[in-house]
């Protein structure tokens, strides 16, 4: 029946987005947060098996269980096509991996009206996985907007005091964003060959990728959908609504934007940006790399003064994922192998480090580096965790950042050496500023709010460890995903040719 009725990708979208629509029909809130749990957990299972299908290099049948296209609006060339290749594979798994842990971290904490948070954390899951194996430009934008509607509500809904505020910044700049993506779409569909006699133009991405565009075309083509997906990384200058959402939003939410969302900008840019507009990139790619480096020092500047968590992390993640995206225009194979890689680590790490703010935060009631002091002494346990996280965010040897950080920046000296050597002092201020903050929160003279704080939970303990199992397994030994992804670089790169 595989390959036949259904595949991979269907599944990973329609069971989150059927179970989150049955959610919004339960009421009773344990009753719940069980289902969503239980349903990211089925979720996480189909992306497990279909790992074990993923060498269809090997094996052409497995082709079948990873793609189908079905009629969808034939008149315009547009058909619901999904499909998985090594990029998708990972993405996908770091979602369905991601999810179950945000839900079981995050199980004792109340929200109101759980079922409708349940149900929009669920369909932000199908959207986000949509966008990950969509490739029908129309259908990938479909998912786009799809993934980021629930993460609206979820933030405007559920969070602080000044919720209304990020959120409608953060709203403004992602539709702006997808707008200017949406007008590039319909252009590129204009260029691109028809697939049928029912259209004379065709949405797919192999069309797209044939698309008859000038060098001048695709110059102006190339910023439309820049813009769209730095603002999702987000990379410098368009970052300024990360800080104010990731401090504002409730911490499933956080997780969920910070984690994985992040990734979907990264993704478009490899598998919709370089590939279509070759020779674009090529003209401006010194300028993207240029703003990257810039938001590596100055992210990392900003993160040493921090004195909230919540800010702390997100200037921390602006940092890291500013490499990825400059490792991302290196456009080698060295630096583009390392960006898959790095995909999964920071998703792992970033996620951790938001599972230990949370507890920091819920067990005593305070956020602010300069009232915690001595943390290690009440939660050892904790404190382990936070050490090893640690040491993945600087990218330590056998921690999993070291090999993905290594390849990127070898990407880098490739392309350019100076602007290899400003991205190298990112990771010499991620070590004093991530250092710094487990020095002041953890170590030293134990004040009265860490004498009263209470220990993590068994279910907190639990996610903790197998994230940090994870880092270490990375660490050690990340070959079966550059394995996975070796495909997709080779297939991106053999297009990154000047038209």
């Amino acid at each position: 029946m595989l390959g036949t009725y259904y595949t991979f990708p269907e599944l990973l979208i329609w069971i989150p987005l059927i179970t989150g629509i049955a959610a919004i029909f339960i009421k009773n809130t344990k009753s719940i947060k069980t289902f969503a749990l239980l349903s990211s957990i089925a979720t996480l299972v189909i992306s497990i098996i279909s790992l074990f299908y993923s060498d269809i290099a090997h094996h052409p049948e497995y082709f079948y269980f990873n793609n189908v296209s079905y009629v969808w609006m034939p008149y315009i060339g547009s058909s619901f096509s999904v499909g998985l290749d090594g990029m998708g594979f990972l993405l996908t798994f770091l979602t369905a991996f991601s999810y179950p842990l945000i839900f079981a971290a995050t199980y004792k904490s109340e929200f109101k009206n759980p079922n409708g948070f349940f149900a929009l954390m669920l369909l932000s899951q199908a959207g986000i996985m949509g966008v990950f194996v969509a490739t029908d430009a129309l259908l990938f934008y479909f998912f786009w907007e799809l993934a980021l509607i629930p993460l609206y509500f979820l933030c405007s809904r559920w969070g602080g005091e000044k919720k209304i505020q990020a959120t409608f910044k953060f709203f403004v700049y992602t539709f702006l964003g997808s707008l200017l993506m949406l007008v590039g779409i319909i252009y590129v569909y204009m260029h691109a060959p028809a697939v049928s006699a029912d259209s004379a133009h065709s949405f797919s991405l192999n069309s797209f990728y044939h698309a008859d565009l000038s060098a001048h075309q695709q110059g102006w083509l190339f910023w439309l959908f820049f813009a769209a997906f730095a603002v999702k990384i987000p990379i410098f200058p368009f970052h300024t609504w990360q800080p104010d959402v990731y401090e504002q939003s409730n911490y499933p939410s956080v997780m969920v934007l910070s984690g994985i969302m992040v990734k979907m900008g990264v993704l478009g840019m490899i598998r919709w940006l370089l590939p279509i507009f070759p020779s674009a990139v090529a003209k401006y790619s010194h300028i993207v790399i240029v703003l990257c480096v810039i938001g590596i020092l100055y992210a990392s500047c900003i993160a040493l003064y921090q004195n909230d968590l919540k800010r702390f992390v997100a200037w921390s993640s602006i940092a890291h994922l500013g490499l990825m995206g400059a490792a991302v225009f290196s456009a080698n194979t060295l630096g583009l192998q390392g960006v898959m890689l790095e995909m999964l680590n920071h998703g792992i790490n970033i996620l951790a480090l938001w599972v230990i703010v949370d507890i920091i935060e819920k067990n005593t009631g305070v956020r602010k580096i300069s009232e915690l002091s001595g943390l290690a002494a009440k939660s050892p346990g904790l404190a382990i965790f936070l050490v090893i996280i640690a040491f993945a965010n600087i990218a330590l040897p056998l921690s999993n950042s070291f090999v993905s950080e290594f390849l990127m920046l070898n990407g880098l000296f490739e392309y350019n050496k100076w602007i290899a050597a400003f991205a190298c002092l990112g990771i010499v201020l991620s070590a004093v500023y991530m250092l710094s903050m487990v020095q002041k929160t953890f170590y030293g003279k134990m004040n009265t709010l860490a004498e009263q704080a209470k220990k993590m939970s068994g279910g907190q303990g639990v996610v903790l460890f197998i994230l940090v199992i994870a880092v270490l397994a990375l660490g050690i030994y990340p070959e079966p995903v550059i394995h996975l992804t070796q495909s997709t670089v080779t297939n991106i790169l053999s297009k990154v040719i000047i038209k």
